[in-house]
């Protein structure tokens, strides 16, 4: 066999090795049987024997050392001599099959022979010699997303499942190309083909969303292929159509956005909702023969008919009439029994009472019989209602974070009242605590910015829930990207939509654009949306004939400037953003649902902890700032600290790729995105120098600003 020493190990450690270079190699390249081969190129790969198998060793540094030697009987200096090492990074091994693994399980000696790398050893390290066999979608790195740089015509592949399946990261400066890797990896997936069972499929069922608070995704989805664009079929949601009902907002939410005071407020605002949500019956809820609201007050007087407390039997008394009529109009034979005696008994005694200006009963007096009666009659339906009802009948609460329909302007208007009432505080010290708060509910139904986002002023649409999940996931699509409770309608039964523009192709990329969204709806917007798909995901596996269905929806969330929603530091110091909490929650336990994250960032230091340290796979591109550099760092395995030294040096378009869903940790120049994002960057001189004062009508931009007719 033909001599590739160019070597010997002088040095090891858990995965760094030094290289002394024979003596004899005076330059970076060698001779060999077949080709002139590099030796000591950064980046580049030495071959490491160590009995049947290969170690693969990456080059990260080069240096020479110059030693003199002075004559002990003479004192004569000779020439120096030059010694040559190479520091490399161990990262994986060719076993005995011939099979590349990362890792290293077999660590070399010193004096250990060095190899330099050959064709067929890259082969391997590449996994060229997959030619489209059936693909083992779990273990094959078998998607082509970029090139090597010290290889040419070699691919760098990555294997789809463990990289979405883990999470991943896409890091970089502003300019790096980020938003660029991000199309290039998703326009890879689509555009290629893979052999299963025999058959060549196409991606056609994927669901991904990209949150794009930048407005640059759109373009990139546009492909020139037509068959790829009709079965991709990128669903952009714009400023007009992206809409969330504010009822399904959870408390959380609702204590982020209003900002209530923990010791007064938050109490009153938690039980003013649920009063809200029991107080309104969605169209889903119809045909129940129970009315909440009704059988909580009637508890009630039930109540203060046995405690003979006059002073909230003085407030129930008001509404008496209310609930007599509600009663009167509800067919359920159990409700009637008690509209019946609160018509007649209870109802004629009540007029008789008489209350002083402090609520107390000071004259007349309901006869015992009749309280025993009232009781009585009252309990027996009640308990039946209990019996038909599953247990509903008695509570006065609901679950406050079911997505269920209430009034919003309904809220601040009566059922803060109600819940100073029911709470059973005084009701004037309470209204000056109240004040800011009620004030922020009523500004925010006012402020277009946020009550039409989220749909302040709406009434309730049938099947609300349902149909957002899947306008969110792409299972119902319109062209014109407008709003999913306006433009569509449920034809008679409810259950199917009609005037769709394209009921039968999904659209497997639904991009966000809250590029104009205000900084005080971004945070509860894109919270809120991660918070319905987990909770969504989660809830499949619940439904009897979908118990063995987890994961089997998988879908992707890609986090454009996740900085600005995910700190790792709160803005505001005295809350955790309810963003951060939901996406935290994602990274911690959305793999077992199919649900991931890709991150991007420009500022990586800036980011939730948290959600970085459940990313399994890292593509940084140029990275300047010390800070981002350093806490990159302190992510990733000590195994790659050498090669991230070359962040602050990277060129567009670059990036060093580590983690599950690579073979190795490799530099990689990214696929041409075709088409590319939005993202160029502005060309200010050539704008300077031949463009004109009037090639924009500021007109029509302030018209659409004021979103006046054009």
């Amino acid at each position: 066999m033909f001599d590739r020493n160019i070597g010997r190990v002088v040095s090891v450690d858990s995965f760094r090795i030094i290289i002394e270079l024979e003596k004899d190699i005076k330059t970076l390249y060698k001779s060999g049987y077949q080709d002139i081969y590099e030796i000591a190129r950064i980046n580049s790969y030495i071959i490491l024997p160590v009995g049947a198998d290969k170690i693969v060793a990456l080059i990260t540094k080069v240096k020479i050392n110059d030693e003199t030697e002075i004559e002990a009987t003479t004192g004569a200096i000779s020439l120096p001599k030059a010694r040559r090492f190479i520091v490399a990074t161990m990262i994986g091994t060719i076993d005995g099959s011939g099979k590349f693994l990362q890792g290293v399980y077999n660590f070399p000696i010193l004096d250990n022979p060095v190899w330099y790398v050959m064709k067929e050893d890259l082969e391997l390290i590449f996994d060229q010699r997959f030619k489209g066999e059936n693909i083992d979608f779990k273990k094959d790195y078998f998607l082509s997303i970029g090139t090597s740089p010290v290889f040419s015509g070699f691919k760098i592949k990555i294997n789809p499942d463990k990289f979405f399946s883990k999470h991943a990261a896409i890091l970089g400066n502003t300019g790096s190309g980020k938003s660029c890797t991000i199309s290039t990896i998703f326009q890879s997936i689509f555009q290629g083909s893979y052999k299963s069972d025999g058959v060549e499929k196409k991606a056609s069922n994927a669901h991904i969303i990209i949150f794009d608070t930048n407005g640059e995704y759109k373009k990139a989805f546009q492909f020139l292929n037509k068959e790829i664009r009709a079965r991709v079929n990128t669903f952009t949601i714009g400023k007009d159509g992206l809409k969330v009902p504010y009822w399904f907002m959870n408390y959380n939410d609702f204590d982020y956005l209003f900002t209530p005071s923990e010791q007064t407020q938050a109490p009153i605002l938690k039980k003013a909702i649920s009063l809200a949500r029991i107080g309104e019956k969605s169209a889903e809820e119809s045909a129940s023969v129970l009315d909440e609201p009704i059988i909580s007050k009637i508890s009630q007087l039930r109540e203060c008919l046995q405690k003979n407390d006059f002073t909230l039997f003085a407030f129930l008394k008001n509404r008496l009439a209310d609930i007599i009529e509600a009663t009167g109009k509800n067919d359920n034979q159990y409700v009637q029994a008690i509209h019946q005696i609160l018509a007649t008994s209870l109802a004629t005694e009540a007029q008789k009472l008489s209350f002083n200006k402090m609520g107390y009963h000071c004259g007349g007096d309901i006869a015992l019989t009749v309280i025993i009666e009232v009781i009585k009659v009252i309990d027996e339906n009640l308990n039946q209602l209990l019996v038909e009802t599953g247990g509903k009948g008695l509570s006065n609460d609901c679950d406050i974070d079911v997505p269920k329909y209430f009034s919003y302007q309904q809220l601040f208007v009566n059922c803060i009242d109600a819940a100073i009432n029911e709470i059973g505080v005084s009701h004037s010290k309470y209204q000056e605590y109240l004040s800011s708060l009620r004030l922020r509910l009523s500004s925010y139904y006012s402020d277009e910015r946020v009550s039409i986002p989220f749909m302040m002023r709406e009434s309730e649409f049938p099947y609300a829930l349902s149909s957002f999940l899947q306008y969110i996931t792409g299972i119902l699509t319109d062209s014109m990207g407008g709003n999913i409770f306006t433009n569509y309608r449920h034809n008679q039964d409810g259950k199917e939509f009609i005037n769709v523009s394209q009921p039968n192709n999904i659209s497997q990329v639904t991009i966000l654009d809250m590029s104009l969204l205000p900084y005080e709806v971004l945070e509860n917007m894109t919270g809120l949306i991660g918070r319905l798909i987990i909770e969504f995901l989660q809830r499949i596996e619940k439904v009897d004939e979908y118990k063995d269905k987890r994961g089997q929806f998988p879908v992707v969330l890609v986090l454009e400037e996740a900085q600005n929603y995910i700190p790792e530091i709160n803005q505001n110091k005295d809350r955790v953003s309810i963003s951060k909490r939901v996406f935290e929650r994602i990274a911690r336990e959305g793999r077992k649902y199919g649900l991931s994250l890709i991150i991007s960032s420009q500022r990586p230091s800036e980011l939730s902890k948290t959600v970085l340290s459940q990313c399994n796979t890292f593509i940084v591109h140029r990275l300047q700032n010390p800070e981002d550099q350093k806490y990159v760092r302190e992510l990733v395995s000590s195994a790659n600290e050498d090669i991230l030294n070359q962040l602050p040096i990277l060129p567009q378009q670059h990036a060093i790729i580590m983690g599950d869903a690579v073979r190795s940790p490799v530099q990689v120049r990214m696929f041409d995105t075709n088409p590319k994002p939005d993202s160029d960057d502005p060309n200010f001189f050539d704008n300077w120098i031949n463009g004109k004062a009037d090639d924009i009508d500021f007109e029509k931009v302030a018209r659409r600003w004021l979103d006046k007719e054009e």
